[in-house]
Parts: structure tokens; C-alpha cells; sequence
């Protein structure tokens, strides 16, 4: 154990000398991957090591060196068993003066006036670089090893690495913007502080005005609420009647109503507003057809929380559909079965029985609901018309002629606010209480059908939705097809051309306008997957496996960040990572943290919900027999995962394709999603080429996510079929 302790210091102390010899200490605006920076590495002093920036005068980093030496020393001089609490306090001081010298010391010196009071003036430093990113990080697992030297956790350092790390990543990546964006609202553009702009915004009659409930307009804080808990009921509502449908009647094509959720989930989120606009909008297709019929003028009634609540409707009921399905089939046939012997009749048992049964599920596809149509950016700002919502307001504070970042800081907490308190009281409401039927008891009854007087009103909704959402979607396909929709609708392949042509001269040229857009969404996508999987799936694994100190806070912490809106992860992320001492907006870095920090919940819910499945002995058996933590979740654990590994794959992939509200504000020239990019040619009118572009994003994601499926496979926990098993054996008598 003792040779194992030290090849593990060895190993992160080499890392930290060759980081702060060799590696930038600040960063290289060209990109550190790139390399290119290595021509001018000796010339410019910007991209010199740790060790160069202390020896010409930036004494801030002469701290960083003595800890270092510090941790060298005790290596060489003392035994695993004497230096665990000194490991610890060296890796604590290290990660917090690299915090505060970080945050103090900006692009011209320090940040606070105060300080440079106190301190008299200081030349500035640009943002952390590669170099200072290794040492934070040997900083991190010095506080590991340390820890596993002296006995945390039975010694298992792979746990504690991956704990400490963790935390790290997600204080880093979640509360940091958090704070930024907070503390941000309370600063000028000198960095000095001010309350001005809070409380100009926070009384703002535009954000908390009630006048609707004298006939008036309310404030936009009011006007989105009462639209979340709308679409939230809406959702909830039919989510229910089509799992109802799907699994109590005897309906012939619950089959094909299940194809029918796949859809809106991998539709880019502005699209159904687009493709209601077509059917719904002045020059619309049914508008046209119900003027014609009655001579009515409909106006622009589709323009406002009408249009926005009627397309929050479409694309978050398969949402619904998918978290209630799994409860309502769950409900052990035994508890209506004994209902009934008891003289209920199925009315009654429905009412007094399962449905109570449902509460949890019906508390999770509400609280998605919810929170869906409050981060819901792409409907509202093709539907909106004079009517926004919260996350549009951020976006018009940020990007459009205000540029008052204190509003948008106000705002965005408002929204904040709202999504927390809708998460806290989801699981305190149910906290305590027990849902559970299925036990280890067999059960072999069947559920019981819906009573006519539900199952035919049932069937009725659904099938009036379904034709609905059939339509939309043919508007959808329709509309990349028709050269200018609600005037000529004449067939062309002119908007799949200019969004995708292809040239053979002097060998393959990609003309399409909408190329440059869709490789770089790819290539981030296919970057921000696996690593969402990953880090999804090890905190599962840890939650569920591991028995540590602060667990459960660990937990909630991790889930929390699937209560922020993706506008506030973008605006808190423009306010963090736009200045030191962590610069990376307009990067590619910036995006993939955002989609795997943004989708790594829904991850860790799936993770948590297959761990449970698998018993600890699987656990037990392979550290007996001498494998260390790491290699019995490569070789045990991972294989017997694969449904929860696909599912974070094509969460993940798929979210990252169809995200706008967090992406709009992180895009630039270089790094330009897709979703961004079809945004622009809606506000530019060009309609065609982005219903085009649409439906190619909607094929893509098909075609990978079967590619995921090969890829990862399926998991194998039966045993053969006696004709496959005795094969090998027949083969080898034979031969």
C-alpha cells in the first residue's frame, strides 16, 4: 500500500513540475490545443510557464511555489502514514489562494478598488491557463490522496479522486456562475458597487405589476408563472390520458401514439412554434380555410401566451408521457385486485386507488413542466409577439438596445427564484411518504381496465391530439418544400440546396450556407455526449455505491442544477467566464461545459435508477477478489449498465443539438450552433431554409442515435439458448 501511495504522488507532483515549467500559465487566446502557440512560446511572455511569470514580478504565483516544494518535501522526507492532514492543508491552501489571487488580480490590475487602496497598484494578468489548471487540479487530489492516507473511505483513493473532483467541477461550472451572476447585478462597468440597478429593476411595475387582475397587462414575472403552471397542468394532464391510453384500454394504435413522443423530443424547440405560425399564424393554413368558411378575420390571436401555451403543449407532453407511463404500468395489479374483492367497483378503484398511487409521478411530470416552460426560449420568441416572458426579457437585456446587465442579473433571479421553489417543493411534498406496491413477492395479476365513463372521454382526447400534432409536423415537412410559404407554394428543393449544396469542382466543396453551423454542432455534440454520460453516470455510481459524509447534500446539489433554466446557466455563464480568472467564452470549452453540466442530471437519475437495480454483492465479489474500485467499474459495473449508458448518450447528444436557451448567449462567429444559427434566419424571415434545416437536424439525430445503439449494444444478463450454448461444444467434438 505504501509503494501505491507514493506512485500516486509521484504521479500528480511530475504532472505539477512540468505544468508550471512547461506549460502556459495564462491563457493563449489562439486556443492551447491548437499548438500554435508553441512558435512564439519563447518570444512572448503572455504564453511563458508559472516559473518564468514569478521570476519576472508576478509575485502572486510565489505562493503557488512554496506549496509545491512544500508537497516535494514531504514525499521525499515522510512515510504515507505521517503526511495525509499536511497533504489535505497543501491542497487547501493551494485551490483557495489560487481562488483569491484569481478573483482579485484582473486584465488591468486588481478588481476591487479597495484592495488597490490597501495594497497600492498592481500590474494585471490574463486568465488561467493549461499550467494553472494542472496545478488547481494536483491541488484537488492532493486533498484526495491525503485523505485516502488516512483512512477515509477504507483508504480508496479512486473514490476520494473522483469525489473531490467532482465537487470541484460542479462548484466550479453551477455555483460559481451562480454567484458571478448575482454579484454581477450589484457592479458598474468600472467593478465598482452599486445598488443602483437592483432596485431600479427589483420594483420595476414591467417585472411585479398585477394590473391583469383589474383588466390590464401583468408584469412579466406574473405573465410567465401563470404560463408555467398552465403548460405545466396542460402536460401533466395529457401525459396522463395518453399513459392511460398506452396501458389500460384496449385502443388499437397505442402503438403508434408512442412513435409519436419521439418526435417533439428531438425537435429542435422553436420549430412547432414555426410550424404553428404556418397553420395557425394570419396567412395560415387552417386560418385561411376557417376565414373562408365563415368570414371571421382571426387576427394575430396565435401571437402571445396563447401561441406559446398552445406550442409549450406540444413539445413537453411526450416529456409527461415518458416520466408517467413508467408509474401507472408500475402499479401492482394487487392492490386494484384487492379493491375490488372488497365490492369497488373499476370507477371507484381508479378514483381511490390508483390514482393516489400516482402522485409521485404526476409531482416529477408536473415539476418538468414547469420548469420546461420556464426556461422556454425558442416558442416564446417566435410566438411571443408584445407579450415575453422572462426568458426572452433576459435575452433583450443582454443582446438588444439596453445592455443592462443588472436587469438581466434581476430577472434571471426572479426566474431562479420561481423553478427553485417549484424543485424544493416537489420533494418536500414527497418526503416521508411511501408509494411503493411492488415488493419481492410475485404478482401475477393483471391491471385492470379503465372504466367507460374514463375510457372513452380518454380516447377521445387523445386521438383529437394526436391528429393535431400530425398536422403540425406535416406543416413542418410541407414548409422545406414550398418556395415562399402562404404565397407561392409551388415544390422546390431550393431551400434544402442553398442550406446544403454540395460542389464536385476541383473535388468536394461544401456551398451550403448551413454547413459551417452543422459540423461545428456535430463535432460538439458528439464531444459534450460521452463526456455527459460519464460524469452522469460515475456520480450515480457514487451515490448509490459509496458511503461518505454529506452524501445526501452531495446529491441535491448535483440535481439542482436541473432546476436552472438554461437562461440563467447563459447569462450566469457570460457574466463568469467572460473575464478572469476563467476566460473562455467565445471558446468550444464553453459549450460543452454548458451541455454536460446542463444535461448531467437526467444522467444521474438514470444511472442512479440502473445502479439500484444491480446487488452490491456484484460489488463485494470483485474488490475481494483483489480488484481495486476503478477496474471494478470498467470490467463489473459498466457492462451491466448499458440501457442507463445509451439513454445519457442520446439525452445528452440530443439536447445538445436542440438547446437554444442556454447556447443563444454562449455562440460566437467560430462556434455557431445550429439551433443559433436557425434562430437568425427566423428573424430574418427565411422561413424555408430553416424548417430545411430543421428537418436534416431531425434525420441526423435519428440516424446517431441508432449508431449509439450499435455502439453500446445491449445488456447481456441471460443465459444463452441452449442451441447457441451447445455449439461451441458440438463444434469441438466434431473437430
Amino acid at each position: 500500500m505504501t509503494s501505491r501511495d507514493n506512485r500516486r504522488l509521484d504521479m500528480i507532483l511530475a504532472a505539477a513540475i512540468v505544468a508550471f515549467i512547461a506549460l502556459p500559465w495564462y491563457r493563449v487566446r489562439s486556443g492551447f490545443f491548437s499548438f500554435e502557440w508553441l512558435s512564439d512560446f519563447v518570444v512572448s511572455d503572455s504564453l511563458w510557464p508559472g516559473i518564468a511569470q514569478l521570476l519576472t514580478g508576478r509575485w502572486q504565483l510565489l505562493p503557488v511555489f512554496l506549496m509545491l516544494l512544500a508537497a516535494l518535501y514531504l514525499r521525499v522526507t515522510r512515510h504515507p502514514g505521517d503526511r495525509g492532514r499536511a497533504l489535505i492543508n497543501i491542497g487547501v491552501a493551494g485551490l483557495l489562494w489560487m481562488l483569491v489571487e484569481g478573483l482579485s488580480i484582473g486584465m488591468r490590475g486588481w478588481n476591487w478598488s479597495l484592495l488597490e487602496a490597501t495594497f497600492g497598484e498592481i500590474s494585471g494578468q490574463p486568465a488561467f491557463g493549461a499550467g494553472a489548471v494542472v496545478i488547481g487540479t494536483v491541488f484537488a487530489l492532493m486533498i484526495a490522496f491525503g485523505a485516502a492516507e488516512r483512512g477515509a473511505l477504507k483508504g480508496d483513493a479512486f473514490v476520494l479522486a473522483c469525489i473531490t473532483l467532482l465537487v470541484l467541477l460542479v462548484a466550479v461550472f453551477v455555483f460559481y456562475p451562480l454567484v458571478s451572476m448575482f454579484t454581477g447585478a450589484f457592479q458598474e462597468f468600472d467593478g465598482s458597487f452599486t445598488t443602483e440597478g437592483v432596485r431600479r429593476n427589483i420594483i420595476d411595475p414591467k417585472i411585479w405589476s398585477l394590473a391583469c387582475l383589474a383588466g390590464g397587462n401583468c408584469g412579466v414575472a406574473w405573465r410567465t408563472f401563470f404560463l408555467a403552471v398552465c403548460t405545466a397542468t396542460g402536460t401533466t394532464l395529457l401525459g396522463l390520458v395518453f399513459a392511460l391510453v398506452a396501458t389500460r384500454t384496449g385502443f388499437r394504435f397505442k402503438k403508434s401514439l408512442r412513435l409519436l413522443t419521439v418526435l417533439p423530443i428531438i425537435t429542435p424547440p422553436f420549430v412547432v412554434g414555426l410550424a404553428l405560425t404556418m397553420l395557425l399564424g394570419r396567412s395560415g393554413t387552417l386560418t385561411n380555410v376557417i376565414e373562408a368558411a365563415t368570414g371571421l378575420e382571426l387576427g394575430r390571436w396565435l401571437y402571445g401566451l396563447t401561441g406559446i401555451w398552445i406550442a409549450q403543449m406540444l413539445s413537453f407532453t411526450p416529456i409527461s408521457f415518458l416520466v408517467l407511463i413508467g408509474v401507472v404500468d408500475g402499479i401492482s395489479p394487487s392492490m386494484e385486485e384487492a379493491s375490488q374483492t372488497l365490492r369497488s367497483d373499476r370507477w371507484r378503484t381508479f378514483r381511490k386507488v390508483t390514482l393516489p398511487l400516482m402522485a409521485p409521478g404526476l409531482a416529477n411530470a408536473f415539476l418538468i413542466g414547469f420548469i420546461e416552460s420556464m426556461a422556454d426560449f425558442g416558442n416564446p420568441l417566435v410566438l411571443g409577439g408584445s407579450g415575453g416572458v422572462l426568458s426572452t426579457e433576459i435575452f433583450f437585456a443582454v443582446v438588444g438596445a439596453q445592455n443592462d446587465p443588472a436587469r438581466a442579473a434581476v430577472l434571471a433571479t426572479v426566474l431562479l427564484v420561481f423553478t427553485l421553489s417549484a424543485f424544493l417543493a416537489q420533494r418536500l411534498w414527497l418526503s416521508g411518504k411511501n408509494y411503493s406496491t411492488v415488493t419481492g413477492k410475485g404478482d401475477g395479476g393483471r391491471h385492470i381496465q379503465l372504466p367507460h365513463r374514463v375510457a372513452i372521454p380518454v380516447i377521445t382526447v387523445a386521438v383529437i391530439w394526436a391528429v393535431f400534432t400530425i398536422t403540425v409536423y406535416a406543416m413542418i415537412l410541407f414548409g422545406g418544400f414550398v418556395s415562399i410559404w402562404g404565397l407561392d407554394h409551388s415544390l422546390t428543393l431550393a431551400h434544402y440546396t442553398r442550406a446544403f449544396g454540395i460542389s464536385w469542382e476541383n473535388g468536394i466543396r461544401w456551398t451550403g450556407v448551413a454547413w459551417d453551423s452543422f459540423w461545428t454542432t456535430m463535432e460538439i455534440a458528439l464531444i459534450a455526449a460521452p463526456l455527459t454520460a460519464a460524469v452522469g453516470l460515475l456520480t450515480a455510481w457514487l451515490i448509490v455505491r459509496q458511503r461518505f459524509p454529506g452524501r445526501s447534500v452531495f446529491e441535491f446539489a448535483l440535481m439542482m442544477s436541473f432546476a436552472i433554466p438554461g437562461t440563467v446557466i447563459g447569462i450566469s455563464y457570460i457574466m463568469a467566464f467572460n473575464l478572469p480568472p476563467l476566460q473562455m467564452t467565445g471558446t468550444a470549452v464553453i459549450l460543452i461545459a454548458c451541455f454536460v453540466f446542463r444535461n448531467m442530471p437526467v444522467g444521474v437519475r438514470g444511472g442512479v435508477a440502473a445502479m439500484s437495480q444491480l446487488d452490491g454483492s456484484l460489488d463485494e465479489a470483485s474488490l475481494t477478489l483483489g480488484a481495486s474500485s476503478g477496474r471494478t467499474m470498467r470490467k463489473v459495473i459498466l457492462p451491466l449498465m448499458r440501457p442507463a449508458i445509451l439513454a445519457a448518450l442520446v439525452y445528452s447528444f440530443v439536447r445538445a443539438i436542440t438547446s437554444i436557451s442556454a447556447v443563444i448567449f454562449l455562440v460566437s462567429a467560430k462556434y455557431n450552433m445550429a439551433t443559433a444559427y436557425i434562430v437568425g434566419l427566423v428573424e430574418n424571415g427565411e422561413y424555408g431554409i430553416a424548417i430545411a434545416y430543421s428537418s436534416v437536424l431531425i434525420l441526423v439525430m435519428i440516424t446517431v442515435i441508432g449508431g449509439f445503439q450499435l455502439l453500446v449494444g445491449e445488456r447481456r444478463i441471460r443465459r444463452r439458448e441452449e442451441k447457441d450454448a451447445a455449439a461451441p461444444i458440438k463444434k469441438e467434438a466434431l473437430g
